[in-house]
């Protein structure tokens, strides 16, 4: 990356859902899904976040658009903390931060045309009148890679990569300036995978775009990232450029991700890190490093001391005792 503003800065941001029992239905625990993750999105850049099911990914995109209301942190959007807007600010700011969802078929409403989805943010923020947006939106779906006729078809009579398109298209509406994608390819054929990541690579030169871009797949991910953060229970343990991250990985965890990669030549050999155990429970996070109780590498401090998220140099961050 050439451009060195920042347009997303988060800091210590969490997530934390009460649990609940008891006749009283008294609080007794809580599930962490997000605990403390720190990072910052660059203007033009994408910056990727992969991990396994149940790692806060998710999580992590919803609370910065404040679709999940944080319970601590801060998040700066051109220097401006989401977290101080009231109702009606947040609305307003809402058309510089957009969302494109997993699942393109339970995103869309089944009611209302293709049409009607991507004009409902035109309207709701007072852009244009009606053949202003009419015309908007014929244009919207000629960009996406649909047909102007499109617009009076309903959800069910498109393909899944069709209403991906429609939630892209609908996500543009209101040219934003970030886009967090949430798994935006998962739910996809792999034979549309690649169309739909090339479409989003296309409009965010075309659109001056920056992406958050959350994936399982990490080649998915190395396709379209400039820099890929790695989350494990709720915490970030890595964070570097692309090729710096899938050349050296630092972190077990990562290690062991990588090591799970496809690789396309058969005559290769690449050693597979197994690791133990299961994930343990965000209720009752393990203390000290997160990871250690699968960790190959563990050691007395790991099972103590939470390690730092520091850069090891170069702008390349991790969680690791190993590296102290």
């Amino acid at each position: 990356m050439t451009t060195a503003q920042t347009l997303l800065k988060v800091e210590g941001l969490k997530k934390h859902y009460p649990i609940h029992g008891g006749i009283w239905g008294r609080r007794v625990g809580e599930v962490r899904a997000v605990d403390d993750v720190s990072f910052s999105v660059r203007t033009g850049e994408t910056l990727g976040i992969v991990g396994e099911s149940g790692c806060g990914k998710s999580t992590t995109g919803r609370a910065i658009l404040r679709l999940e209301e944080p319970t601590a942190g801060d998040i700066r959007f051109e220097g401006t903390s989401l977290l101080s807007l009231g109702v009606e600010a947040m609305r307003r700011m809402r058309r510089e931060l957009q969302m494109v969802f997993q699942d393109p078929f339970a995103s869309l409403n089944p009611r209302k045309t293709a049409g009607a989805i991507i004009e409902e943010p035109l309207r709701v923020h007072g852009i244009g009148d009606a053949n202003e947006r009419k015309q908007q939106v014929k244009e919207l779906l000629q960009v996406v890679g649909l047909d102007s006729y499109h617009a009076e078809r309903y959800p069910h009579q498109f393909s899944g990569g069709q209403r991906q398109r429609i939630g892209i298209a609908r996500a543009l509406a209101v040219r934003p300036k970030l886009i967090v994608a949430d798994e935006p390819v998962s739910a996809l054929d792999v034979s549309i995978q690649s169309q739909v990541l090339n479409l989003l690579e296309d409009l965010q030169e075309s659109f001056d775009l920056t992406y958050l871009f959350i994936a399982h797949d990490l080649s998915v991910v190395r396709h379209i990232s400039d820099r890929v953060g790695v989350m494990y229970l709720g915490r970030m343990v890595e964070l570097a450029d692309r090729d710096e991250l899938y050349n050296n990985p630092i972190h077990p965890y990562t290690q062991a991700l990588l090591s799970a990669v496809p690789v396309p030549d058969p005559d290769a050999k690449r050693e597979r890190i197994i690791l133990k155990g299961d994930v343990p429970s965000p209720r009752n996070p393990p203390a000290g490093c997160a990871f250690h109780t699968r960790c190959p590498h563990v050691m007395d401090i790991c099972r103590k001391v939470r390690p730092e998220f520091t850069d090891q140099g170069g702008g390349h961050f991790a969680a690791c005792h190993l590296t102290g």
